[in-house]
Protein backbone atom coordinates (compact mmCIF):
# COMPACT_ATOMS: atom_id res chain seq x y z
CA UNK A 1 0.00 0.00 0.00
CA UNK A 2 1.05 3.35 -0.73
CA UNK A 3 1.31 6.37 1.49
CA UNK A 4 1.55 9.98 1.35
CA UNK A 5 4.79 11.08 2.88
CA UNK A 6 4.02 14.14 5.74
CA UNK A 7 5.10 17.38 4.60
CA UNK A 8 5.74 15.83 0.88
CA UNK A 9 6.08 18.43 -1.55
CA UNK A 10 3.13 17.34 -3.85
CA UNK A 11 2.53 20.83 -4.98
CA UNK A 12 4.52 19.59 -7.89
CA UNK A 13 2.54 18.25 -10.65
CA UNK A 14 5.17 16.20 -12.51
CA UNK A 15 5.27 12.96 -11.47
CA UNK A 16 9.09 12.05 -11.57
CA UNK A 17 8.83 13.12 -7.76
CA UNK A 18 6.52 10.64 -6.80
CA UNK A 19 7.26 7.32 -8.97
CA UNK A 20 10.89 7.72 -7.20
CA UNK A 21 9.99 8.23 -3.94
CA UNK A 22 7.60 5.28 -3.87
CA UNK A 23 10.11 2.88 -5.70
CA UNK A 24 12.71 3.94 -3.48
CA UNK A 25 11.42 4.61 0.24
CA UNK A 26 8.67 1.59 -0.66
CA UNK A 27 10.10 -0.61 -2.88
CA UNK A 28 6.94 -0.67 -4.23
CA UNK A 29 5.33 0.00 -8.04
CA UNK A 30 5.39 3.70 -7.91
CA UNK A 31 1.51 4.81 -8.21
CA UNK A 32 1.30 8.12 -10.02
CA UNK A 33 1.84 9.07 -13.98
CA UNK A 34 1.06 11.89 -15.73
CA UNK A 35 -2.40 11.94 -17.59
CA UNK A 36 -2.44 12.18 -20.85
CA UNK A 37 -4.31 15.62 -21.07
CA UNK A 38 -1.63 16.84 -18.83
CA UNK A 39 0.57 19.85 -20.33
CA UNK A 40 4.35 19.29 -20.83
CA UNK A 41 6.13 21.04 -17.51
CA UNK A 42 9.88 20.76 -16.20
CA UNK A 43 10.08 19.22 -13.12
CA UNK A 44 13.72 19.30 -11.07
CA UNK A 45 14.08 16.94 -8.24
CA UNK A 46 16.84 16.03 -6.28
CA UNK A 47 15.88 12.90 -4.19
CA UNK A 48 18.87 10.88 -1.73
CA UNK A 49 19.01 7.46 -2.23
CA UNK A 50 17.35 5.39 0.46
CA UNK A 51 19.60 3.49 2.78
CA UNK A 52 18.80 -0.25 3.69
CA UNK A 53 18.09 1.16 7.61
CA UNK A 54 15.81 3.82 8.42
CA UNK A 55 17.51 7.21 7.45
CA UNK A 56 18.17 9.76 9.75
CA UNK A 57 17.19 13.37 9.24
CA UNK A 58 20.54 14.20 7.24
CA UNK A 59 20.59 11.37 5.56
CA UNK A 60 17.77 12.01 2.73
CA UNK A 61 16.24 15.14 1.88
CA UNK A 62 13.52 16.02 -0.93
CA UNK A 63 14.18 19.11 -2.90
CA UNK A 64 11.60 19.91 -5.61
CA UNK A 65 10.98 22.93 -8.06
CA UNK A 66 7.71 23.10 -8.87
CA UNK A 67 6.36 24.87 -12.38
CA UNK A 68 2.94 23.33 -12.52
CA UNK A 69 -0.28 24.17 -10.69
CA UNK A 70 -3.81 22.68 -10.65
CA UNK A 71 -6.28 25.71 -9.05
CA UNK A 72 -9.85 23.48 -8.90
CA UNK A 73 -12.10 26.98 -9.35
CA UNK A 74 -16.26 27.10 -8.09
CA UNK A 75 -18.06 29.63 -9.28
CA UNK A 76 -21.61 30.67 -8.29
CA UNK A 77 -24.07 33.84 -8.92
CA UNK A 78 -25.45 36.03 -6.61
CA UNK A 79 -28.20 33.48 -5.22
CA UNK A 80 -25.34 30.71 -4.70
CA UNK A 81 -26.48 28.76 -8.03
CA UNK A 82 -23.70 27.39 -9.76
CA UNK A 83 -22.03 29.10 -12.99
CA UNK A 84 -21.24 25.70 -15.34
CA UNK A 85 -21.22 27.35 -18.42
CA UNK A 86 -17.78 29.52 -18.65
CA UNK A 87 -15.27 29.13 -21.06
CA UNK A 88 -10.78 29.78 -20.59
CA UNK A 89 -11.33 33.34 -21.87
CA UNK A 90 -14.10 34.11 -18.69
CA UNK A 91 -10.43 32.98 -16.81
CA UNK A 92 -7.58 34.97 -15.37
CA UNK A 93 -5.28 33.23 -12.82
CA UNK A 94 -2.62 35.46 -10.72
CA UNK A 95 0.38 34.43 -9.16
CA UNK A 96 2.27 36.85 -6.17
CA UNK A 97 -0.15 39.03 -8.81
CA UNK A 98 1.53 38.41 -11.63
CA UNK A 99 -0.81 37.16 -14.09
CA UNK A 100 -0.35 33.53 -15.58
CA UNK A 101 -1.29 31.66 -18.84
CA UNK A 102 -3.38 29.17 -18.70
CA UNK A 103 -2.46 25.73 -20.01
CA UNK A 104 -4.97 23.35 -19.59
CA UNK A 105 -8.78 24.13 -19.00
CA UNK A 106 -12.12 21.75 -18.69
CA UNK A 107 -15.63 21.93 -17.40
CA UNK A 108 -15.89 18.52 -17.27
CA UNK A 109 -18.37 17.46 -14.36
CA UNK A 110 -17.29 14.18 -14.81
CA UNK A 111 -13.62 15.02 -13.93
CA UNK A 112 -11.28 11.95 -11.78
CA UNK A 113 -11.44 12.71 -7.80
CA UNK A 114 -10.73 10.69 -4.59
CA UNK A 115 -12.66 11.79 -1.48
CA UNK A 116 -12.17 11.47 1.88
CA UNK A 117 -14.80 11.46 4.24
CA UNK A 118 -13.86 12.58 7.79
CA UNK A 119 -16.85 11.68 10.25
CA UNK A 120 -16.82 13.21 13.76
CA UNK A 121 -17.88 10.74 16.19
CA UNK A 122 -17.06 12.50 19.42
CA UNK A 123 -19.36 13.28 22.04
CA UNK A 124 -20.89 16.42 20.45
CA UNK A 125 -22.52 14.47 18.08
CA UNK A 126 -24.99 12.77 19.75
CA UNK A 127 -27.73 14.56 19.87
CA UNK A 128 -28.07 14.20 15.97
CA UNK A 129 -25.95 11.76 15.18
CA UNK A 130 -28.73 9.56 12.96
CA UNK A 131 -29.08 12.85 10.74
CA UNK A 132 -25.54 13.07 9.89
CA UNK A 133 -25.02 9.37 9.86
CA UNK A 134 -27.74 9.55 7.21
CA UNK A 135 -26.50 12.70 5.27
CA UNK A 136 -22.94 11.25 5.54
CA UNK A 137 -24.27 7.63 3.77
CA UNK A 138 -26.10 9.49 1.44
CA UNK A 139 -23.18 11.52 0.50
CA UNK A 140 -20.81 8.44 -0.11
CA UNK A 141 -23.52 7.08 -2.66
CA UNK A 142 -24.02 10.32 -4.29
CA UNK A 143 -20.35 10.96 -5.03
CA UNK A 144 -19.19 7.20 -5.64
CA UNK A 145 -21.46 6.24 -8.21
CA UNK A 146 -19.54 3.13 -8.89
CA UNK A 147 -17.80 4.51 -11.52
CA UNK A 148 -14.14 4.33 -11.55
CA UNK A 149 -13.28 7.60 -11.73
CA UNK A 150 -14.60 7.99 -8.80
CA UNK A 151 -12.59 7.18 -5.36
CA UNK A 152 -13.22 7.50 -1.79
CA UNK A 153 -12.43 6.66 1.80
CA UNK A 154 -13.36 6.97 5.28
CA UNK A 155 -11.85 7.94 7.99
CA UNK A 156 -13.59 8.21 11.46
CA UNK A 157 -12.45 10.67 14.16
CA UNK A 158 -12.97 10.45 18.61
CA UNK A 159 -10.34 10.31 20.89
CA UNK A 160 -8.02 8.92 18.04
CA UNK A 161 -8.19 9.17 14.33
CA UNK A 162 -8.48 6.27 12.22
CA UNK A 163 -8.46 4.86 8.74
CA UNK A 164 -11.52 2.88 9.05
CA UNK A 165 -11.54 2.12 5.33
CA UNK A 166 -9.33 2.48 3.20
CA UNK A 167 -9.42 4.08 -0.81
CA UNK A 168 -11.71 2.47 -3.30
CA UNK A 169 -14.28 2.72 -6.16
CA UNK A 170 -16.90 0.93 -4.32
CA UNK A 171 -19.59 2.75 -1.71
CA UNK A 172 -20.81 -0.17 0.07
CA UNK A 173 -17.61 -0.86 2.85
CA UNK A 174 -18.10 2.91 3.72
CA UNK A 175 -21.91 2.98 3.47
CA UNK A 176 -21.42 -0.66 5.84
CA UNK A 177 -18.99 1.23 8.41
CA UNK A 178 -20.95 4.08 8.60
CA UNK A 179 -23.83 2.05 9.41
CA UNK A 180 -21.81 0.59 12.35
CA UNK A 181 -20.42 3.70 13.88
CA UNK A 182 -21.63 5.48 17.14
CA UNK A 183 -20.26 8.22 18.96
CA UNK A 184 -18.82 9.16 22.16
CA UNK A 185 -15.37 10.31 23.57
CA UNK A 186 -12.92 13.69 22.55
CA UNK A 187 -12.46 14.84 19.15
CA UNK A 188 -8.89 14.93 17.30
CA UNK A 189 -9.99 16.60 13.69
CA UNK A 190 -6.55 17.87 13.14
CA UNK A 191 -5.24 14.20 13.20
CA UNK A 192 -7.80 12.83 11.09
CA UNK A 193 -7.16 15.54 8.45
CA UNK A 194 -3.15 14.67 8.54
CA UNK A 195 -4.47 10.88 8.34
CA UNK A 196 -6.22 11.74 5.42
CA UNK A 197 -2.64 13.59 3.10
CA UNK A 198 -0.66 11.23 5.13
CA UNK A 199 -2.02 7.28 5.41
CA UNK A 200 -4.22 6.41 2.68
CA UNK A 201 -4.02 4.35 -0.34
CA UNK A 202 -3.42 6.30 -3.59
CA UNK A 203 -5.12 6.12 -6.73
CA UNK A 204 -2.73 6.20 -9.72
CA UNK A 205 -2.63 9.42 -11.47
CA UNK A 206 -2.84 11.86 -8.15
CA UNK A 207 -2.79 15.37 -7.90
CA UNK A 208 -3.71 15.37 -11.18
CA UNK A 209 -6.14 12.76 -12.67
CA UNK A 210 -8.00 12.10 -9.86
CA UNK A 211 -7.69 15.31 -7.77
CA UNK A 212 -8.52 15.34 -3.68
CA UNK A 213 -10.95 16.47 -1.84
CA UNK A 214 -12.00 15.82 1.48
CA UNK A 215 -15.05 16.19 2.89
CA UNK A 216 -15.41 16.97 6.95
CA UNK A 217 -18.37 16.09 8.79
CA UNK A 218 -17.99 17.54 12.31
CA UNK A 219 -18.64 20.71 14.41
CA UNK A 220 -15.14 21.61 14.10
CA UNK A 221 -13.93 20.93 17.83
CA UNK A 222 -10.65 19.87 18.49
CA UNK A 223 -9.72 18.68 22.48
CA UNK A 224 -7.47 15.40 21.14
CA UNK A 225 -5.13 15.63 18.27
CA UNK A 226 -1.34 15.11 18.21
CA UNK A 227 -1.21 18.00 14.79
CA UNK A 228 -2.13 21.43 15.31
CA UNK A 229 -4.56 23.56 12.50
CA UNK A 230 -1.81 25.43 11.47
CA UNK A 231 0.48 22.40 10.21
CA UNK A 232 -2.75 20.48 8.62
CA UNK A 233 -3.60 23.32 6.82
CA UNK A 234 -0.32 23.64 4.93
CA UNK A 235 0.04 20.22 5.20
CA UNK A 236 -3.37 20.10 2.74
CA UNK A 237 -1.74 22.80 0.66
CA UNK A 238 1.45 20.80 -0.06
CA UNK A 239 -0.98 18.01 -0.95
CA UNK A 240 -3.27 20.17 -3.41
CA UNK A 241 -6.15 18.52 -1.45
CA UNK A 242 -9.20 20.78 -1.42
CA UNK A 243 -11.40 20.95 1.87
CA UNK A 244 -14.98 20.88 2.57
CA UNK A 245 -17.47 20.85 5.72
CA UNK A 246 -20.79 20.30 6.99
CA UNK A 247 -21.02 21.25 10.56
CA UNK A 248 -22.90 19.25 12.83
CA UNK A 249 -23.20 22.75 14.84
CA UNK A 250 -27.06 22.79 16.30
CA UNK A 251 -29.24 25.49 15.83
CA UNK A 252 -28.87 27.69 19.23
CA UNK A 253 -25.18 26.00 20.75
CA UNK A 254 -22.36 28.83 20.28
CA UNK A 255 -18.88 26.89 18.90
CA UNK A 256 -15.74 28.74 19.35
CA UNK A 257 -14.18 26.32 16.91
CA UNK A 258 -15.94 27.02 13.81
CA UNK A 259 -13.33 29.17 12.50
CA UNK A 260 -11.49 25.74 12.80
CA UNK A 261 -13.59 24.35 9.93
CA UNK A 262 -14.04 27.84 7.95
CA UNK A 263 -10.06 27.87 8.08
CA UNK A 264 -9.30 24.51 6.51
CA UNK A 265 -11.98 25.23 4.19
CA UNK A 266 -11.10 28.22 2.70
CA UNK A 267 -7.45 28.34 2.06
CA UNK A 268 -7.46 25.74 0.79
CA UNK A 269 -10.15 26.21 -1.82
CA UNK A 270 -13.53 24.96 -0.10
CA UNK A 271 -16.52 25.61 1.96
CA UNK A 272 -18.64 25.15 4.88
CA UNK A 273 -21.99 24.36 4.79
CA UNK A 274 -24.31 24.77 8.66
CA UNK A 275 -27.26 22.88 7.50
CA UNK A 276 -28.57 23.90 11.29
CA UNK A 277 -27.40 26.54 11.32
CA UNK A 278 -31.19 28.01 11.09
CA UNK A 279 -33.18 24.93 11.01
CA UNK A 280 -35.89 26.69 13.15
CA UNK A 281 -35.95 29.67 10.49
CA UNK A 282 -39.10 28.59 8.42
CA UNK A 283 -40.06 25.85 10.88
CA UNK A 284 -43.98 26.87 11.91
CA UNK A 285 -44.47 26.50 16.35
CA UNK A 286 -40.78 27.65 16.99
CA UNK A 287 -40.94 31.05 19.29
CA UNK A 288 -44.27 32.26 17.82
CA UNK A 289 -47.01 30.27 19.29
CA UNK A 290 -47.34 30.05 23.02
CA UNK A 291 -48.33 26.43 24.20
CA UNK A 292 -51.32 25.74 26.93
CA UNK A 293 -48.01 24.64 29.04
CA UNK A 294 -46.99 28.33 28.98
CA UNK A 295 -43.97 27.98 27.04
CA UNK A 296 -43.05 28.43 23.72
CA UNK A 297 -42.38 25.19 21.77
CA UNK A 298 -42.54 23.56 18.60
CA UNK A 299 -46.63 22.53 17.74
CA UNK A 300 -46.83 18.61 19.17
CA UNK A 301 -47.37 15.64 16.68
CA UNK A 302 -46.68 17.89 13.49
CA UNK A 303 -43.30 16.84 12.82
CA UNK A 304 -42.05 20.30 11.65
CA UNK A 305 -38.81 19.83 13.30
CA UNK A 306 -37.97 16.88 11.94
CA UNK A 307 -38.95 17.70 8.11
CA UNK A 308 -37.05 21.19 8.45
CA UNK A 309 -33.84 19.08 9.40
CA UNK A 310 -34.57 16.73 6.79
CA UNK A 311 -34.92 19.45 4.49
CA UNK A 312 -31.97 21.49 5.50
CA UNK A 313 -29.30 18.07 5.69
CA UNK A 314 -30.93 17.32 1.89
CA UNK A 315 -29.42 20.51 0.61
CA UNK A 316 -26.13 20.25 2.76
CA UNK A 317 -25.65 17.06 0.82
CA UNK A 318 -26.57 18.59 -2.19
CA UNK A 319 -24.46 21.78 -2.12
CA UNK A 320 -21.12 19.81 -1.44
CA UNK A 321 -21.94 17.10 -3.93
CA UNK A 322 -22.73 20.17 -6.40
CA UNK A 323 -19.20 21.62 -5.44
CA UNK A 324 -17.20 18.34 -5.65
CA UNK A 325 -18.39 17.68 -9.26
CA UNK A 326 -18.82 21.09 -10.71
CA UNK A 327 -15.94 22.55 -10.65
CA UNK A 328 -13.51 24.07 -13.55
CA UNK A 329 -9.88 22.76 -13.23
CA UNK A 330 -7.23 24.98 -14.76
CA UNK A 331 -3.18 24.14 -14.35
CA UNK A 332 -0.79 26.67 -15.50
CA UNK A 333 2.76 27.32 -15.72
CA UNK A 334 4.65 29.34 -13.25
CA UNK A 335 6.79 31.80 -14.64
CA UNK A 336 7.28 33.56 -10.88
CA UNK A 337 11.20 33.76 -10.57
CA UNK A 338 10.52 34.37 -6.78
CA UNK A 339 12.34 31.91 -4.43
CA UNK A 340 9.57 31.92 -1.72
CA UNK A 341 8.15 28.85 -0.95
CA UNK A 342 4.55 29.70 -0.60
CA UNK A 343 2.62 31.73 -3.65
CA UNK A 344 -0.12 33.15 -3.44
CA UNK A 345 -2.97 31.98 -5.98
CA UNK A 346 -6.02 34.46 -7.09
CA UNK A 347 -8.60 33.25 -9.57
CA UNK A 348 -11.09 36.29 -11.46
CA UNK A 349 -13.65 35.79 -13.61
CA UNK A 350 -14.73 39.20 -15.41
CA UNK A 351 -18.36 39.02 -14.98
CA UNK A 352 -20.85 40.77 -12.31
CA UNK A 353 -22.64 39.31 -8.85
CA UNK A 354 -20.35 35.76 -9.27
CA UNK A 355 -18.22 34.50 -6.42
CA UNK A 356 -15.17 32.57 -7.12
CA UNK A 357 -13.73 30.04 -4.72
CA UNK A 358 -10.30 28.45 -5.47
CA UNK A 359 -7.24 28.03 -3.22
CA UNK A 360 -5.41 30.68 -1.97
CA UNK A 361 -1.69 29.64 -2.62
CA UNK A 362 0.62 26.50 -3.22
CA UNK A 363 4.07 25.59 -2.05
CA UNK A 364 6.20 25.82 -4.76
CA UNK A 365 9.66 23.98 -3.29
CA UNK A 366 10.14 22.15 0.06
CA UNK A 367 12.92 20.45 1.91
CA UNK A 368 12.34 18.18 4.20
CA UNK A 369 14.12 15.26 6.22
Amino acid sequence: MQSFKPGMALAVLGFSLVSSLSAQQQNTPASASSSSSSSSSETSTTVAPAAADKPKPDDASIKVSVNEVIVPVTVTDDKGRFVSDLDKKDFTIFEDNKPQTIRFFTRERSYPVVIGFLLDLSSASTIHWKNFQAATTELVQTLLPGDPKYSGYLIDYAQDAEVAVNTGTDPEPIVEKIRKLKPGGGSALYDAVYLACTSRKLVKGEPIEPRRVIVIVGDGHDNASKHSLNEVIELAQRNLVTVYCISTEAFGFTNASTDNLVRLATETGGRVVYPLGDVYKDTDGYLSHPSDDGNYSLTVGTGAYRSAVDTKMYHAVADIAGEVTMQYIIRYVSDNPSEKSYRNVKVVVDLGNVKVRARHGYYASTATP
